[in-house]
This record gives structure tokens, C-alpha cells and sequence, in this order.
């Protein structure tokens, strides 16, 4: 039984365990015992709803089992490149094709109210051509036109500040793939313009 930790975030641990990826939401020793037990069972029942919701539509790992009194959810491991370490290592038209089918990756999502939180190339991994968007660890429901706005910013800063040589190329392929699966375009991409007008305004 081979056991390696492969990241340790703020809130949880990854696990690659006999082939397959653990994660264990971390126990905060600053909480009431009983308190920090509520909150990690409440996470791990509503990131594992997610994944599971999220996998009938997109690629993700698959959902094997979830064990709420420990705060583990036992997934597929995704073999593969992450996009934030390999995006830059392939050709600025193999990149543009990649967010293209990211953007199409994201308004899926979104047509369906979900939220993933943490829009990253960390966050995403390409297999044999195919995307998958991983941790959902942040993600939550929404039908609010705000919330998928902040997605696609989040996204849009982590290619900038990550990618920063094509970035601007790299977005506007997103927003292309994005359009073409969005069922509510116009109202996402105008609140998308509050929103960046709103962190130029902050980062002033």
C-alpha cells in the first residue's frame, strides 16, 4: 500500500494511495472540537454532492466513496499534465485550442449553477485531449449571474498573472469556448464588465 502526500493546502491533504487520490479535510486545532467536526462533515458531504452533480456533465475525477465521519472523499486520480505547470510549454495555437475548450468546460458548468471557486490552471489537468477540472473544494450552487462573473475573473486573473506572455489571447479564447455552451451570454459577460471594472478600481 504505497501513501504519498502530494499537496497540503489550508484545508485539506491530497493523498495518492494505491492509485487513487484521498483527501482529508485537515482538522483545525483554533475551533471547538465538536464545532470543527460539524464544519469538515458539512464540507465533505457538500464538495462530494458536487463532484457528483459536476461529473454527469464535465470531466472530473470520479467520485469513489466518501467517508463524512473522517472529512475524506476517495476519488479517481487524473493522470496527466497540469495546465498550470505544461500550458505555456505548448504552441500559442495549442494553448488558444486548450482555453477554448475551457471556456466550454466553465459555461457548462455554469448552465448548470455550479460554481467551482477556484478557476485555476492549478485546478486542471489535460488527459488524452480532455479537460478535467479538479477541487472543488470552494465550488458551491448558484444561479446567480454575480457569482459566475467572479468565476470567469478569477480565471481571467490566474492566466494573466500565470501566463502572463499570451494571456490576453488565452482569455479571449475562453470567452469564445464560453459563449458557444452559455445559455445566458449577454447577462454573465456584462456583470463579468462590473466586475474587472471593480478590481482596477480596488488594485488602484
Amino acid at each position: 500500500m504505497t501513501e504519498k502526500i502530494i499537496a497540503q493546502g489550508a484545508e485539506a491533504i491530497l493523498i495518492h494511495k494505491d492509485g487513487k487520490l484521498l483527501k482529508r479535510r485537515i482538522v483545525k486545532g483554533y475551533r471547538h472540537p465538536e464545532l470543527d467536526k460539524k464544519i469538515r462533515t458539512r464540507r465533505t458531504r457538500g464538495e462530494a454532492k458536487l463532484l457528483e452533480k459536476a461529473g454527469k456533465i464535465i470531466s472530473i475525477p470520479k467520485v469513489l466513496s466518501v467517508n463524512e465521519k473522517n472529512a475524506e472523499i476517495d476519488m479517481e486520480f487524473i493522470e496527466g499534465k497540469k495546465l498550470s505547470e505544461h500550458l505555456d510549454s505548448f504552441t500559442l495555437k495549442e494553448q488558444i485550442e486548450i482555453c477554448h475548450k475551457i471556456g466550454q468546460e466553465v459555461a457548462l458548468l455554469h448552465n448548470h449553477d455550479i460554481i467551482h471557486g477556484d478557476l485555476t490552471t492549478s485546478n486542471m489537468i489535460l488527459n488524452k485531449g480532455k479537460i478535467f477540472l479538479i477541487d472543488f473544494g470552494l465550488g458551491f450552487h448558484s444561479s446567480r449571474v454575480e457569482d459566475k462573473a467572479v468565476d470567469l475573473h478569477l480565471l481571467r486573473q490566474a492566466l494573466e498573472s500565470k501566463h502572463f506572455q499570451h494571456w490576453q489571447e488565452l482569455f479571449d479564447s475562453v470567452l469564445r469556448g464560453y459563449k458557444e455552451k452559455s445559455k445566458e451570454t449577454e447577462k454573465i459577460l456584462q456583470q463579468f464588465k462590473k466586475v474587472e471594472s471593480r478590481g482596477r478600481y480596488k488594485s488602484h
